[in-house]
């Protein structure tokens, strides 16, 4: 009893610490979600006869390559978007005063639609252009240094965090592990085996069907001949972790742009095909294929857990949402099972 009240009180030590300092934890969640994930790589690296360290520079130095290359190239193209964004922005509120508004009303009279002169006065009062946006940006960014400051430091800490978690990872989960009460140490260490292979092949499934959703809807759009697909394109692969919403809401967007920048009711057709295309690979080759039923989270379950740690911690708590909501998965079976093993389950 004594041991298990010392367990409570530490887990409600550990929520309080997140209740209490969700503000600043941003760089150390990040750094030790890429520590997780790429754990298994300095492992196999380890087995190729490479020191550690060695094998942790190597990682760190590869995926810095890949993001500044990625920066490097998404980065023109993201502004060149964004730019067509800004000018079609009057065709856009147009479109919503003249056409999404009177549509609207006809459904729902109680609904008042888009006040799109409210939009385009905002606009013109304070941002005018792209680079007039850039420039409030800029502005406002560099008028509080001490939030400029934290950013910067934020950036810069999620590296070093990553690179000493990641080297003595090993290290410190055998230090975890020594701690444990001998008496529970073999049920946690299962426990906490389960929840790894169900997170690990989560994430590292996921980001990849991420990844082929955000290529295939990218592709897909820019064929269809939509000026504005790969910032669509890409959120939609982005957001595509949480079940359905990724799609419905690259169909909602695509679809508005689509209909804004041809006038053709009948181009909507490509936008569906594409985002049909989609959801036709990931249900039927990329979750099977990359995430397999075992992994036991579902979408209800996943859903609901992105939108509470979101509602209770903000980002930190969508960050933390599917770790939590993995580990309560496997708690529960575990239960399950316990129960279905016991006297009172069992007796007739």
């Amino acid at each position: 009893m004594r041991g298990r009240t010392l367990a409570l009180i530490g887990a409600a030590g550990l929520i309080l610490v997140i209740v209490l300092l969700h503000g600043m934890l941003l760089p150390f969640v990040l750094g030790a979600g890429l520590a997780y994930v790429c754990d298994p790589i300095v492992d196999r690296l380890e087995r190729l006869r490479l020191n550690r360290t060695l094998g942790v520079i190597l990682v760190f130095v590869v995926l810095s390559f890949v993001f500044a290359l990625s920066i490097f190239l998404l980065l023109p193209i993201l502004q060149a978007q964004f730019d067509t964004l800004i000018r079609s922005l009057p065709r856009y509120l147009d479109w919503a005063q003249h056409t999404f508004n009177p549509w609207i009303r006809r459904i729902a009279p109680s609904v008042g639609g888009i006040d799109a002169d409210s939009i385009r006065q905002l606009i013109s009062n304070n941002w005018g252009s792209a680079g007039g946006f850039a420039s409030a940006i800029a502005k406002q960014a560099f008028s509080s240094g001490t939030t400029l400051l934290s950013w910067a430091i934020n950036l810069l800490l999620v590296p070093v965090i990553m690179f000493y978690l990641l080297r003595d990872w090993d290290r410190m989960t055998a230090f975890i592990r020594a701690q444990l009460p001998r008496r529970y140490e073999h049920t946690i260490t299962e426990l906490a085996r389960e929840t790894d292979d169900v997170l690990g092949h989560f994430i590292r499934g996921q980001a990849l069907v991420m990844l082929v959703l955000g290529t295939i809807y990218i592709v897909g759009l820019w064929l269809a001949g939509l000026d504005l697909a790969l910032v669509i394109g890409l959120g939609a692969g982005l957001i595509s972790f949480v079940p359905y919403v990724g799609v419905f809401s690259g169909v909602c967007m695509a679809s508005v742009a689509m209909l804004v920048q041809t006038g053709d009711p009948y181009q909507l057709l490509w936008v569906l095909l594409v985002f049909g295309i989609g959801q036709i690979m990931e249900q039927m080759v990329l979750t099977p294929l990359l995430l397999g039923e075992f992994i036991g989270l579902h979408p209800v379950w996943v859903i609901f857990a992105v939108l509470a740690g979101g509602q209770l911690f903000g980002f930190i708590g969508v960050l933390l949402a599917l770790p939590t909501a993995a580990t309560i998965a496997v708690i529960v079976r575990y239960a399950g099972r316990r129960w279905r093993e016991s006297r009172l389950y069992l007796e007739e």
